[in-house]
């Protein structure tokens, strides 16, 4: 049966049923010793259906059994060297490909292609450029993979000029400049550059819209995005970004709702929305809403959850997503648990945030800050040290934020002395430039220890100006300790910043009540109505049954406010009997 299907005789039909028809009597004798491969077996018909083979296992991931296959043609044609070439670079085994390239009997352009998207992909943009131009002859794709392969990588000078050496373009090469030039900042070229690609087709709309986003030119996008003659997912994905970035999530909400077929970025743009615009409960019904509709969520979705769980100090939604992490197989991905590193420690369990922190087998930079700062936000100063040595005994570069971390540490710790330290060690020993936020730490930590002047003359040598949030660390020692003239001079560099900042005028009210300046208490308070500043109440929030309570200073909006009042009241009458008691006693003991 088999001579009859393979014999060079009969010519067989390039359908997909003569493939499925062919392969499985192929294979069965590939795996027979009594029926080896003979070269007439391998007629034009069989050579190709090798090759669609090797193409399916390969992108399935299973390069070793396409290897076998190509093994064991004895008549190959170029697409089956491309096929397996392609194959190993896109399994991560570039090195191969470069070996198999250098055996190829004969090499076509789509050959050369294939070795520079190879290099492009695993980070040898060096050698694509060298493959580049040791080809003979060169396609239009042959261009674009390099252009596309340089702008990747953020050379889009080096890009720019090989676009205008092109001898003929097409919307693939227009759309990557755009791109490139959005990447660099260069909106405007982006813009005049995507106004002549003659046709554009949707990636190209959606590159420039994602452009004016990534550039802070949201109405840009927004006017582009109404011109957009067909709006694909990927656009409205873009636009739902934008509209969280600018704090508009009743918009980006809209805009997800008309989608009619959600894939799982149009849901992480819309939950990560809310998540980073302190909207954490909205983000977890969207994660409910996503489950329900049988969506899996992946580790970006994950992310985001865990950010609002953050956000919200929700230590039982935070254990439910937990289970999520568990249950998708991402219990050892290092952005996730970096992610419950952080979540752990805002909802107050460090141990928890110690656990997740192990389950990586690789730390990176990046869990090792989020480990050292969450034993600083818990008092733990010798814990975050400890983590820090364990960090350069593993090798692991530490950056600013490592060093945030570790001033951190010695602020909740009210180590003066140890954060000077660590502050000379990251400018002078790693040649980290410290920024506002390192400043703002220091100060803090020297204003709380009492040393205010110093304080100020860090201020002052500071290599640029000083935030609001600098000063603000400077006025609130100013009024622990009651320095009245420094205490003036931060409100005054406050107001200047945010005008709006009542904090800043509360704490110099606060600062002349206790100076007993009273006149000047009057001027201050009288300075907020004239300038329409409001005081912004504080609140708080506590988790009972799964749902999240807020609370504000004079506010009589919950609705059980009257119970609420009822065991305040029951717990004063309480304590004042308590100090009462204590009073006779320590008048029967006297």
């Amino acid at each position: 049966m088999l001579a009859i299907c393979f014999s060079s005789s009969r010519s067989l039909p390039r359908t997909p049923f003569a493939i499925r028809t062919i392969f499985p009597a192929l294979l069965h004798s590939l795996n027979r010793k009594s029926h080896p491969l003979s070269t007439k077996l391998f007629s034009t018909q069989d050579v190709f259906a090798f090759n669609v083979k090797i193409g399916c296992l390969s992108r399935s991931g299973n390069i070793a059994a396409a290897r076998q296959l190509f093994d064991q043609m004895t008549t190959r044609d170029t697409v089956s060297w491309n096929s397996i070439i392609t194959g190993y670079w896109k399994n991560g085994c570039f090195d191969e490909s470069k070996r198999l390239f250098g055996l190829m009997p004969t090499k076509n352009v789509v050959s050369w292609n294939s070795m520079i998207s190879g290099c492009v992909e695993s980070g040898r943009i060096d050698q694509a450029l060298q493959y580049f131009q040791a080809m003979p002859q060169r396609n239009t794709a042959s261009w674009n993979a390099m252009i596309s392969g340089l702008v990747r990588y953020d050379r889009v000078e080096e890009a720019s000029r090989l676009f205008e050496e092109m001898p003929r373009r097409n919307v693939i090469s227009f759309t990557a400049m755009v791109d490139g030039f959005a990447k660099i900042g260069e909106i405007e070229q982006a813009r005049a550059l995507f106004n002549c690609i003659p046709q554009k087709n949707a990636v190209s709309w959606t590159v420039m819209i994602n452009g004016y986003i990534e550039n802070g030119k949201f109405d840009e996008a927004e006017k582009l995005f109404e011109q957009m003659p067909d709006k694909n997912i990927v656009a409205m994905t873009a636009m739902i970004t934008g509209y969280c970035k600018e704090g508009k999530t009743d918009n980006a909400k809209m805009l997800f709702d008309q989608i009619p077929c959600r894939d799982c970025a149009s849901w992480n743009a819309i939950i990560t929305g809310y998540a980073q615009n302190g909207s954490g409960e909205e983000a977890l019904k969207l994660l409910s809403q996503m489950l329900k509709m049988g969506m899996q969520p992946d580790h970006t979705t994950l992310v985001s959850v865990l950010t609002a769980c953050s956000s919200l100090a929700s230590l039982q939604e935070g254990r439910k997503t937990h289970v999520l992490v568990l249950k998708s197989g991402y219990e050892s991905h290092v952005c996730i648990c970096n992610a419950l590193i952080s979540m752990y420690c805002k909802c107050g369990s460090i141990i928890d945030s110690e656990l997740a922190f192990r389950c990586i087998d690789h730390p990176d930079v990046v869990s090792w800050n989020a480990m050292i700062a969450a034993f600083a936000r818990h008092g733990f100063f010798d814990r975050a040290l400890a983590s820090f040595s364990e960090m350069r005994l593993n090798r692991v570069e530490p950056d600013g934020i490592t060093f945030l971390g570790l001033l951190s540490a010695c602020d909740h710790a009210g180590k003066v002395h140890e954060s000077l330290s660590w502050f000379n060690s990251m400018v002078e020993s790693y040649r980290i430039i410290p920024g506002p936020e390192h400043y703002a730490c220091l100060v803090n930590i020297l204003s709380r220890g009492g040393q205010v002047e110093k304080a100020y003359k860090i201020i002052q040598e500071m290599p640029f100006e000083a935030d609001s949030g600098i000063w603000s660390a400077l006025l609130s020692a100013c009024h622990v300790h009651l320095n009245v003239k420094l205490g003036e001079l931060a409100a005054k560099k406050i107001t200047e910043l945010e005008p709006q900042n009542s904090g800043a005028y509360v704490v110099l009210s606060n600062i002349y009540a206790a100076a007993g300046m009273w006149r000047e208490v009057t001027r201050v308070r009288g300075l907020m109505k004239e300038q329409g500043v409001k005081k912004q109440p504080a609140y708080s929030w506590m988790e009972i049954e799964n749902k999240v309570h807020f609370f504000s200073g004079d506010d009589a909006s919950h609705p059980e406010i009257h119970r609420i009042q009822l065991e305040l009241k029951g717990m004063r009458l309480q304590m004042t009997t308590n100090n009462d008691i204590e009073e006779v006693f320590s008048e029967l003991s006297s």
